[in-house]
Formats: C-alpha cells, sequence, structure tokens
C-alpha cells in the first residue's frame, strides 16, 4: 500500500503528511578535469558529492589548489562540471541566476558609485523593480549597519564596510543561497572577528543558504553548521563535520571544548596535527 492510500485509510489527510525538504545545493558524484599545455589532463576534483539544506551555513576548508574555489563556481553556475550531477534548488545552476549570490574576497565596488547605487547594481542587470528593489536595498543596508553612508563612496569606507556593502549587493535579487569565496581573507584579525559576527547576524536575520570556503579553521567551527574538509588535489570531500554549537554564537564560544575538538579534528585531516596555538589560522 502506498503512503497516500495508507493515509487514507488511517484517517490521515494526505495534507498532512512530511514531504522531505528539497537540498538548496545536492552535488552528486562531481568530477572536474582541466586540459593544460603545461600539464596536460589536471583533474581538479573528484567524487564530491553533499548537500545542503534550505537555511544551512556549510563552509568548506582544503589546502591551496585542492578546488574549493572550483567547486564554488560550478555551483554558480560559472564554470561546468565534467561529470556528475548538480542541482541547485532542484534546478541545474543555469536555470537559477538570480537565485545565487556571490561575494568574493576582495569588495569589487565600483569607485564611482555610492554605497546605494553599488547595491541597486542587481536591479538594472537583472531588471527589478525600480521601487521595490530600493525599498529592499534600504532594509538590507540597515540590516548591515551602512544606514546613514547610502550616498558614501567606496573609498570613504573601511575594508569591512565595503565588503557588508558588497554582501547587500549580492542579496538584493533576494537570492536563496549566498556563495562565498574568502570573503574576509584581506582582513585584519580584529576586523575579522566583527565580520565573523555580522555574517552571523545577517545570516540569521535573512534565513539564506551559506556556502563559505576559507582557509581559517576557526572561521570556518565559528560559522558553520557543517564544514566540509577537502583533501589535497585532485580535491575529495574527506570529511563532514556537524558543528553542534549553539546560536547566537560570541567569540567565547572559541573556548568550548566542543569548538577546540572540531578544529583539531579538521586540522589532523590536513596534516597539521596537534599544534600550538589551537585556534590559529
Amino acid at each position: 500500500m502506498n503512503q497516500l492510500a495508507a493515509a487514507g485509510t488511517s484517517g490521515i489527510s494526505p495534507a498532512s503528511i512530511a514531504v522531505p525538504a528539497r537540498p538548496a545545493i545536492e552535488v552528486r558524484d562531481l568530477d572536474k578535469v582541466y586540459s593544460s599545455h603545461r600539464e596536460g589532463t589536471v583533474k581538479a576534483l573528484t567524487d564530491i558529492s553533499f548537500s545542503a539544506k534550505e537555511g544551512e551555513f556549510i563552509c568548506v576548508v582544503g589546502p591551496s589548489g585542492c578546488g574549493k574555489s572550483t567547486l564554488l563556481k560550478i555551483i554558480a553556475g560559472i564554470i561546468p562540471a565534467t561529470n556528475g550531477t548538480l542541482l541547485v534548488n532542484g534546478a541545474p545552476p543555469s536555470d537559477v541566476q538570480t537565485k545565487v549570490g556571490l561575494v568574493f574576497q576582495s569588495p569589487v565596488l565600483l569607485p564611482w558609485r555610492t554605497v546605494l547605487q553599488n547595491t541597486m547594481l542587481p536591479a538594472e542587470v537583472y531588471g527589478l523593480d525600480k521601487k521595490a528593489a530600493e525599498a529592499r536595498a534600504a532594509k538590507l543596508l540597515k540590516m548591515a549597519g551602512l544606514s546613514g553612508f547610502e550616498q558614501s563612496y567606496p573609498s570613504e569606507l573601511s575594508g569591512g564596510m565595503q565588503q557588508r556593502c558588497s554582501i547587500t549587493r549580492a542579496l538584493l535579487p533576494d537570492p536563496a543561497i549566498l556563495l562565498m569565496d574568502e570573503p574576509f581573507g584581506a582582513l585584519d584579525a580584529m576586523t575579522r572577528d566583527t565580520m565573523n559576527l555580522e555574517l552571523q547576524r545577517i545570516w540569521m536575520e535573512s534565513n539564506k543558504t551559506i556556502f563559505l570556503i576559507t582557509h581559517s579553521i576557526p572561521e570556518a567551527v565559528f560559522l558553520a553548521d557543517r564544514v566540509l574538509v577537502m583533501s589535497a588535489r585532485p580535491g575529495r570531500i574527506v570529511d563532514d563535520i556537524k558543528i553542534d554549537l549553539p546560536r547566537a554564537r560570541d567569540l567565547d564560544v572559541m573556548l568550548a571544548p566542543e569548538f577546540g575538538e572540531a578544529v583539531r579534528r579538521i586540522r589532523m585531516h590536513l596534516g597539521l596535527g596537534n599544534q600550538e596555538r589551537p585556534y590559529a589560522d
């Protein structure tokens, strides 16, 4: 007897049956191979499989050159995979352009445009309704702590403020997923801590799925619901670590035994062992 028939005979309406939520990102058996004049065929990624639930915060760590950024670009639809299956909200990446927002290590703000104008750029690119986009931009700038700086230019902002502006720009089309490639890698340690707190707050308020690449193990453990650990090239996922720490997290969570254990587990996978300064990047 199928599930609906069983529901009918037991007095349970079909509408009350729980349907598993569709993953925000679903990757199965994904490979990426490049052709290089110098090195010939280069396998960048091999047998990548994982899924991310809607609203989940995923961080990815791994050695330099392991294919982290390549994986992000494939999810974004910038480059194709060689083999495997990738679905973003149940569809190929090419079908969901406005459903994925991108934030890079450099804010890449247009210097001749104000904070508001930079935030509004996707409205022009995608032909969004201007009035609705302006209302959303005002809400996002407030959420990012940039109210009062709408008419400022990038050169008048700190590095952290510039990166927050790049996040508001990425969120303007209301993407379901935010892809972030080393967004705080160029910031000093104190600003980076502040931005981690700010990003956590923005994520909790916006309820977006976030897929973030970082070289900082403590940053990954602090931000993530799950940390995917990748091997050296060809990159593959060698561990998927659930970070079971309460939200909202403050910086003192780094003193928790569970935090230290997650950091040590990631370091062991990366061949770093039990080093001094367990919370160093």
